[in-house]
């Protein structure tokens, strides 16, 4: 396709520009998609302010941020066109973490560890814009009943999905999730979705416990304002009036606060399960006590990405098993990128999840 597009592209720390250019041109392996909605992820904001690095070759700009989003197929490569895969007018959602499907790690199915990745709105052109490509490898079919705004918020559902799958949550179980950001609020979802019995929500604003709430946790702490009426100056001592005496068996932190990490070895039953899932520093060091955790058995695990979960996401979000509606509380125009970043990153309104509406009418 030949033509102009509106993009919103990263220059340098603090700078993005809106423009037009060039509709980017697909080749054989490609999917060329109208964007309809992209989500704002955290990490661009910490790209945005110059304290994290792109994943492009100089770890700098120019690039046009976003790697959340959805939308309505364009134009399809040679290659999906011949196998009948895709058709302009599908509506679509992306990974855009795409792996080379050929190195050790793919073989295995770990594609999160892939040598070879190419992340869209990261390495490459990402979705601020009025178009993008895709392997089609990556792009996956969405049901009507899904809104684009929703469906933008596929990858986080899927990472977050991902660690729950870790957590190996039992029925019945008393689960603690740590952190109210969008992946927080999404995991409270899954985790009474996989059948924990009580969901304890841990955080430090009531704004964000309050949308836990919402979310389906059964109880919450404010582990920060003494004002607060949840307040808990002792996060082990308050589950264990919650528990029956028990401390939590399963642990998830949605966060990458290291006290958090550290305060789930103290709130975490004897073989209990803790997920890390949280963007840790590179300094960032979490002591464990070793004895202790030994006899105690519990199991420490990590979570990066989402790999073999994606065709399980849009069938949370059809059941109603996953509701965004309580997690997207700010939307923005393309035009409005820079400043949706800025108030995401600098603003003092309460707030959880910020979404670029490309397309107004969705």
């Amino acid at each position: 396709m030949v033509g102009k597009m509106m993009v919103s592209r990263f220059m340098e720390p603090y700078k993005m520009q809106y423009q037009q250019e060039d509709i980017p041109q697909i080749e054989d392996n490609d999917i060329l998609i109208r964007v309809k909605a992209c989500g704002i992820c955290g990490s661009d904001l910490v790209y945005y302010n110059g304290k994290s690095p792109l994943d492009t070759p100089d770890g700098k700009g120019p690039l046009i941020l976003g790697h959340e989003f959805s939308g309505v197929v364009a134009e399809v490569g040679a290659t999906a066109r011949k196998m009948g895969l895709f058709a302009p007018g599908d509506r679509v959602a992306v990974n855009p973490v795409q792996q080379c499907n050929a190195c050790p790690a793919c073989m295995r199915g770990e594609f999160n560890e892939c040598s070879h990745l190419e992340v869209v709105g990261t390495m490459v052109d990402g979705a601020m814009a009025e178009y993008v490509k895709a392997k089609y490898t990556h792009v996956h079919k969405i049901p009507d009943e899904i809104p684009f705004r929703y469906a933008a918020l596929a990858e986080p559902l899927a990472c977050a999905t991902h660690a729950v799958q870790r957590l190996d949550v039992q029925l019945g179980q008393t689960v603690v999730v740590y952190g109210v950001g969008g992946i927080g609020l999404m995991m409270t979802q899954l985790v009474r979705a996989a059948g924990a019995g009580k969901v304890i929500v841990v955080a430090r604003k009531d704004f964000g416990l309050g949308k836990a709430r919402e979310c389906g946790a059964t109880h919450v702490i404010n582990n920060s304002d003494v004002n607060s009426p949840d307040y808990a100056q002792d996060v082990a001592a308050r589950i264990r009036e919650i528990n029956a005496g028990r401390l939590a068996d399963r642990v998830i932190l949605a966060t990458g606060n290291m006290s958090a990490l550290q305060d789930a070895l103290n709130v975490s039953a004897p073989c209990s399960t803790i997920v890390y899932f949280g963007q840790a520093g590179e300094k960032d060091i979490l002591q464990v006590p070793v004895l202790a955790t030994l006899k105690s058995e519990k199991t420490l695990k990590f979570s990066w990405l989402a790999p073999l979960v994606w065709d399980n996401v849009f069938r949370l979000l059809a059941s109603g098993q996953v509701n965004l509606a309580p997690i997207i509380t700010h939307t923005f125009s393309l035009a409005d990128a820079e400043a949706g970043i800025r108030f995401m990153l600098e603003s003092k309104e309460p707030k959880v999840k910020g979404v670029i509406l490309v397309d107004p009418e969705q």
